[in-house]
C-alpha cells in the first residue's frame, strides 16, 4: 500500500536481465506517485549463463530461475502474466492477448530474442530454440534423446553441444554442431584453438560451412542432401529479434528496437535494453554483460522521464570477460585477445553466476513505520507480526460473524426467505425463485483485471453453490488514490474482464458504485434464477459422498507470497486456479442434497455449516483432498492466513491428525470450489462427469448420521 496517489504509469515489458536489476532497486528506491507495472509470459526468468551448467548436470532447474513474482512483491509492482504482441505508440498501450490493452506513460522492453527459426522447414515443428531458456530447459529435462544436431556453432551452440556431450557421458551420444560458417568464429585466433579443442575431446562432431534445408521428426537435412540423424534438434543460430517488433512503428536495426545514448528508442517515451536492442551510436554484440550494466543507467533515465528531469548516457565498455563453459567443470576465458582455460576459470565463472543471482534471492526485509512508544491496549495483538492477507484471508472470523448474524430480528416477510449463514437469500417474486448474494474482497493482485476475473468468480460461487442461474450483477469498486487518467485507465480493465466474466455466466452487470480509498477492493452483488429449489446446507444424508470440485490452499499461498515465501511459480498456479468459474460444476452438481463454495472459513468451517443445518456428521480423508502446488510445503514451514487462528477455533468439534494437511482444513479459500453432498450411487459419475470437464475435483469423504462434527484422518 503506497502513501501516494498513483499519477503515472510505468510498463515493464519482459523479464530480462535488465528489467530483474531494475526491479531490485526500484523496491528499495520507488519513485513516488509512479504505478509500475511487469509484463511477462510466466512467473520467472531463466538466466542464460547458467544454462549450459544445468545442461550438464551442474545446477538444478530451479538455480537458473529468476521469481519475477518475488522481485514485483518487493518492488511494489503488478505482475501480468502473459506475452506482449504490441505496442500502440499512438494510444501508449501494450497488448496482451486474453486481458485489456495495458496504457503506459513510460515503457521498457526487455524482452531478449529468440532462436526459432521461423524459415527453416520444419523446425517450428521439430525443433527447440535454445531461446527462450525456459521452455529449452523445460525440454531437455525431458528428453532421452542420444543422437542430437545443435544448429549454430556460435559460442552459445558450442556451450550447449559441449555441456549435452558432458551430460550424456557413458551413453554414446552422437552430437553434431552444424554451422553455416565456422564454429566459435567470433573467438579470437588462441580462444578458437582451444574451443575447438574441448569439441574434440567430449566427441562432439563439427560440420561447417554447411546450410540447414529442413528439421524432420529424425533427422536434419543439409543443402547437399546428406541427413543427419537427430532425435532432439535445437536452435542456438545467432541473435533473432521478436517479430512483433516490426509492427510497433519503432525504429528497427535489422529488427532490433535502436535505441540512442539514453538507451531510449526513437518513441521517447519507449526505452529498450538487452538483447533486443541495438545501440546504434555504439554498436556491440549481443551480450548478458551489457545488459548488465545497462540496469542502473536505465534505472536512472526511467526516473527522470517520469519526473521531469535530465537522463544520463549509457557508455558500454570496449571488451569484457568472456567466460564459456567447457562442458564439465572447465571454462574459456578470453579477453583482449587473450585466451586460458582450466577448473579454476569454471570456478570463478560459477561464483560470478551465483552472486548474480544471490541479488535476486537476497531481497531486504524493508521495515514499515515504527509504532510509537505509547500505543492503544491490543492494538500490537490485534497488528501482529504479519501483514495483513487478502482475499478471504482478510474476512470476519465464522465466531464473530455468527454472533452478529444471529443477533438479527427474524424476518417477517412471504417474499424473502433469509438463510443465515447459507449461501444467498431467496426472494419469491409471483412463480420465480430468485437469488441474491454480495462479495467482496481485498485485492490479492495488484493487476486490476486479474483481479476482476478473481472478484467475479468468486461472488458468482454463492449463486453457483445455490444451483441458480446467474442473473444481474452489480459492482462495488474502490480504487487506491490515483490520478483521473489512471482511474479511467483501471476502471476499464476492471469492467472489461467483469463484464466477460458476467456474460460468460449468463448475467448481465446492470450498474454498480465506485470510490476512493486507502487499498483496492472489489466485489459484486448477484442475482441468479432457480428452475427448482436452491440448493441449500441443509439437505446432506448418511451415506452421501463429500466431493470438492478445487484443491484447496489458496490462503497460505497469498500469505506465503505477501511474506516473501510461496514460489512464483507456485502462486501463478494459484492464481490459474481462482480464475476457474463453477458454473459447468454447478450443472453437474444439479441433485446435490446439499452444496456450498469453499471460501474464508476455510473447508472445516463450510462443510460444518453442512453438517449443523443437515443435522450430520462428516468423515474426511486426508489424503485425497486436492491441494496447490506448494500449498503442503508453505503448511509444513508454518505459513498461515490471517484468519486462520479464528477459523480453527470456530471449526467446532473436529478431530484431525496434526501435520500441513491438517492444517490446511482452515486455510481460507478466495474463488473456492464447490462442497457437494452426492447420493453415493451416482458418486462416481459425477465426479468422472467433473473431471471431464476440467475440475480437478475429488471424493474426499462421506456423511454419516450423528452430531456435527467432522472426523479427519489421514
Amino acid at each position: 500500500m503506497t502513501p501516494f496517489p498513483y499519477t503515472q504509469d510505468l510498463v515493464l515489458i519482459g523479464g530480462g536481465h535488465t528489467h530483474a536489476l531494475l526491479l531490485k532497486r526500484w523496491g528499495m528506491q520507488a519513485l513516488p506517485g509512479v504505478r509500475l507495472t511487469l509484463i511477462n509470459p510466466g512467473p520467472v526468468a531463466a538466466y542464460s549463463g547458467m544454462l549450459p551448467g544445468f545442461v550438464a548436470g551442474h545446477y538444478r532447474r530451479d538455480d537458473l530461475d529468476i521469481d519475477l513474482y518475488d522481485l514485483a512483491r518487493f518492488a511494489g509492482a503488478r505482475v501480468i502474466d502473459g506475452a506482449a504482441v504490441g505496442i500502440n505508440l499512438v494510444a501508449k498501450t501494450v497488448r496482451v492477448p486474453g486481458r485489456p490493452d495495458v496504457a503506459y506513460d513510460i515503457c521498457s522492453v526487455d524482452i531478449g530474442i529468440t532462436s526459432a527459426m521461423p524459415d527453416l522447414p520444419g523446425f517450428a515443428e521439430f525443433g527447440i530454440p535454445a531461446k527462450p531458456l525456459g521452455a529449452f530447459a523445460a525440454q531437455w529435462e525431458q528428453t532421452g534423446a542420444t543422437h542430437i544436431a545443435v544448429i549454430g556453432g556460435g559460442v552459445a551452440g558450442a556451450e550447449l553441444a559441449m555441456a549435452m556431450a558432458h551430460a550424456l557421458r557413458g551413453q554414446q551420444p552422437v552430437i553434431h554442431l552444424i554451422d553455416r560458417g565456422q564454429v566459435l568464429s567470433a573467438l579470437g585466433e588462441k580462444a578458437r584453438a582451444k574451443g575447438l579443442a574441448a569439441l574434440a575431446g567430449l566427441g562432439v562432431t563439427l560440420l561447417e560451412n554447411a546450410a540447414v534445408t529442413e528439421v524432420t521428426a529424425t533427422h536434419v537435412v543439409l543443402s547437399d542432401g546428406r541427413q543427419v540423424r537427430s532425435d532432439f534438434t535445437t536452435g542456438a543460430a545467432g541473435a533473432q529479434p521478436h517479430g512483433w517488433l516490426g509492427a510497433t512503428g519503432l525504429l528497427l536495426h535489422d529488427g532490433f528496437i535502436a535505441v540512442d545514448r539514453f538507451l531510449r528508442s526513437s518513441d521517447p517515451a519507449i526505452f529498450a535494453v538487452g538483447d533486443c536492442a541495438q545501440m546504434t551510436y555504439n554498436p556491440r554484440p549481443k551480450a548478458g554483460v551489457f545488459a548488465v550494466r545497462q540496469a542502473p543507467v536505465l534505472f536512472d533515465n526511467l526516473r527522470a522521464a517520469l519526473s521531469g528531469n535530465a537522463l544520463r548516457s549509457f557508455k558500454p565498455q570496449r571488451d569484457y570477460l568472456k567466460l564459456i563453459s567447457l562442458g564439465g567443470k572447465q571454462a574459456l576465458a578470453e579477453k583482449w585477445g587473450v585466451a586460458w582455460s582450466g577448473g579454476l576459470l569454471w570456478r570463478l565463472k560459477d561464483r560470478i553466476d551465483r552472486d548474480f543471482m544471490w541479488k535476486f534471492r537476497d531481497l531486504p526485509v524493508m521495515a514499515g513505520p515504527d509504532l510509537p512508544g505509547t500505543v492503544a491496549l491490543g492494538l500490537r495483538d490485534t497488528l501482529g507480526d504479519k501483514p495483513l492477507c487478502g482475499g478471504c484471508g482478510a474476512k470476519v472470523g465464522r465466531g464473530a460473524l455468527r454472533a452478529v448474524l444471529g443477533a438479527l430480528p427474524g424476518l417477517d416477510r412471504a417474499d424473502v426467505t433469509a438463510l443465515p449463514g447459507d449461501d444467498a437469500a431467496v426472494l419469491h417474486l409471483g412463480g420465480v425463485r430468485q437469488v441474491i448474494s454480495t462479495d467482496h474482497l481485498r485485492a490479492v493482485t495488484a493487476d486490476p483485471a486479474l483481479m476482476s476475473r478473481i472478484a467475479a468468480v468468486h461472488a458468482l460461487g454463492d449463486i453457483w453453490a445455490m444451483g441458480a442461474a446467474p442473473q444481474a450483477a452489480t459492482a462495488t469498486i474502490i480504487l487506491p488514490r490515483m490520478s483521473s487518467a489512471l482511474q479511467r485507465r483501471t476502471l476499464t480493465e476492471i469492467m472489461a474482464v467483469a463484464t466477460e466474466v458476467m456474460t460468460a455466466a449468463g448475467a448481465a452487470i446492470v450498474g454498480g458504485h465506485t470510490s476512493l480509498g486507502d487499498e483496492m477492493t472489489l466485489g459484486f452483488t448477484v442475482t441468479g434464477l432457480c428452475d427448482q429449489e436452491p440448493i441449500t446446507l441443509a439437505g446432506a444424508r448418511d451415506g452421501d459422498a463429500i466431493i470438492l470440485t478445487k484443491p484447496l490452499g489458496s490462503g497460505v499461498i497469498l500469505a506465503g507470497a505477501m511474506q516473501g515465501g510461496t514460489k512464483g511459480a507456485d502462486l501463478a498456479a494459484c492464481l490459474v486456479a481462482m480464475c476457474q468459474g463453477q458454473g459447468a460444476a454447478s450443472l453437474i452438481l444439479k441433485d446435490a442434497h446439499a452444496m456450498t463454495d469453499v471460501t474464508g472459513f476455510g473447508l472445516a468451517g463450510h462443510l460444518l455449516g453442512i453438517c449443523e443445518a443437515s443435522g450430520v456428521g462428516a468423515d474426511l480423508t486426508l489424503a485425497t483432498i486436492p491441494l496447490l502446488q506448494g500449498a503442503e510445503a508453505l503448511a509444513q514451514c508454518g505459513v498461515r492466513s490471517s484468519i486462520w487462528t479464528d477459523n480453527k477455533a470456530s471449526a467446532g468439534a473436529i478431530s484431525a491428525p496434526d501435520g500441513p494437511r491438517g492444517e490446511l482444513l482452515f486455510d481460507p479459500q478466495t474463488a473456492g470450489g464447490l462442497l457437494a453432498a452426492i447420493d453415493p450411487a451416482t458418486a462416481e459419475t459425477v465426479l468422472a462427469a467433473l473431471q471431464a470437464a476440467g475440475y480437478p475435483a475429488a471424493i474426499i469423504g462421506t456423511f454419516r448420521n450423528g452430531s456435527a462434527a467432522i472426523n479427519a484422518t489421514n
